[in-house]
């Protein structure tokens, strides 16, 4: 049996651990280093706070027999500048790394920044019921788009999104790497 619900600051170890199976490259080109506990923390030190990309307030755990199984971070992508600024903020202060990554998402749209299942749990269909689950209370229940970057190196996947109602509308660069820009639009 699956439960959704909002994390909390406590379940930060956690989501990070899960966040980096999702996103380790990025995480290591803002760190500037290839280096996973160290990765780990710098997102662990993100979700624990609010106001960013990373915050326990965007995100949600998925659980399955009491134990965290998965988790999924979004936001609303009119907010991307004022959330990313501390995510920036504390690369430069604590990392001594200077970026400007592009923009990955816009107004519009609410924004799956991450869907992450641990490896203990994967073959169990989790990422699509936290796709439906998105789907379900984002997109119909409060009449939002959704969207999400896919990997080209990720065709698995960017089926996955398709089987769902997920539609390519353009590519984004992100962290100098290019991705399909898919979202999912409610019906009307």
């Amino acid at each position: 049996m699956l439960n959704f619900r909002k994390a909390t600051k406590q379940d930060a170890s956690s989501v990070a651990k899960l966040m980096m199976l999702a996103m380790d490259k990025i995480v290591f080109d803002f760190i500037g280093e290839k280096n996973d506990e160290k990765g780990t923390l710098f997102l662990e030190n993100l979700i624990q706070q609010e106001n960013n990309q990373y915050s326990y307030q965007n995100t949600i755990v998925v659980e399955y027999d009491n134990q965290i199984a998965g988790c999924t971070t979004f936001y609303d992508g009119v907010k991307l500048e004022e959330l990313r600024k501390p995510v920036l903020d504390i690369l430069k202060s604590s990392y001594n790394q200077v970026i400007n990554p592009q923009d990955e998402t816009q107004a519009g749209e609410i924004y799956i920044d991450t869907i992450a299942v641990s490896p203990d749990f994967q073959g169990k269909g989790i990422g699509s019921k936290i796709l439906d689950y998105l789907i379900e209370e984002i997109a119909i229940k409060q009449n939002n788009v959704l969207g999400l970057l896919v990997d080209f190196d990720n065709p698995n996947a960017k089926k996955l999104y398709e089987r769902k109602g997920f539609k390519v509308v353009g590519e984004k660069m992100l962290m100098n790497e290019n991705h399909e820009h898919m979202q999912y639009h409610p019906q009307k």
